[in-house]
């Protein structure tokens, strides 16, 4: 962008437009939201809906949270989501570690069988996954709902983490090992320290990807004191009718905490996405 400005500045003003655009694109949307949720009802309803709200009210977000009980959704969603995510980091840790440093027969396989699976689309494996949590009996529990995540979360930490693992030099590795270190303390003394921002970026990651995910936890958990966050908006639609200011509300707060996360993490996210990308 910035040779195609040198040459025509035509060039640059069309960057900032469609950067404009697609800003808007992305804004719009949360901000309708978080408008709604301070909307009465009937104002909600109105033909002719006003992009400022006239009047506010918190009422909708005293449903969500004392009538219908969102927050034992939220609650659900949290240890499912932190659960999810740690486990993916050390797994995908010790995995990225093994193939990219150790030698050993089938290494290439088994790195590009973790794009494949992770490649897989969920629609098409949420049936036998449910198949197999009735026979091991975790359906309708967070344990077997945390298992299913792993299947997404984990192979792209893992291929996520190979590239950047390979960014570290392996001079330290041996001058460790030199001292009497094991491969154990490698990696989780030297190889992930260094790894700061990659470890964020697959976090936040595997922190979105759980906190979002709706598929699996529709279909793999029933009972309602269960359900998570995003299963539990459709607590919002009874019968025919739709509360839309109190699950607005809830959308709201739910999609508060990745946006944190993405804005507090934000400068190693870009680190993390960038460092893998180059062969040391």
């Amino acid at each position: 962008m910035r040779w195609l400005a040198r040459r025509n500045h035509g060039w640059m003003v069309l960057g900032y437009v469609l950067m404009t655009v697609f800003t808007l694109w992305a804004v719009i949307p949360f901000y309708w939201m978080l408008m709604t949720s301070f909307k009465p009802e009937s104002h909600i309803l109105d033909p002719d809906p006003s992009i400022l709200p006239t009047s506010f009210t918190l009422a909708n977000y005293v449903r969500a949270f004392v009538t219908v009980g969102y927050p034992l959704f939220l609650r659900n969603s949290t240890v499912v989501a932190v659960a999810v995510t740690l486990a993916s980091i050390v797994i995908g840790s010790m995995a990225a570690y093994a193939i990219s440093r150790l030698r050993f027969s089938g290494r290439r396989v088994l790195a590009r069988m973790l794009v494949y699976s992770y490649l897989a689309p969920g629609s098409v494996l949420f049936i036998p996954l449910f198949a197999m949590m009735v026979y091991l009996h975790l359906n309708n529990n967070l344990f077997g709902l945390m298992l299913a995540y792993l299947t997404f979360t984990v192979p792209f930490c893992t291929w996520m983490l190979i590239g950047y693992f390979r960014t570290v030099p392996f001079e330290l590795e041996e001058a460790a090992l030199v001292d009497g270190a094991t491969k154990w303390t490698v990696l989780w003394r030297i190889i992930v320290p260094l790894s700061a921002p990659a470890m964020v970026v697959v976090a936040i990651f595997s922190f979105t990807l759980s906190w979002n995910e709706f598929l699996y936890a529709l279909v793999l958990v029933q009972r309602k004191d269960l359900m998570t966050a995003p299963v539990g908006i459709n607590s919002f639609m009874v019968s025919d009718q739709t509360f839309w200011g109190a699950m607005m509300a809830a959308s709201t707060i739910m999609s508060l905490p990745p946006l944190l996360l993405y804005l507090l993490g934000q400068r190693w996210v870009v680190a993390g996405w960038t460092a893998g990308s180059v062969k040391a």
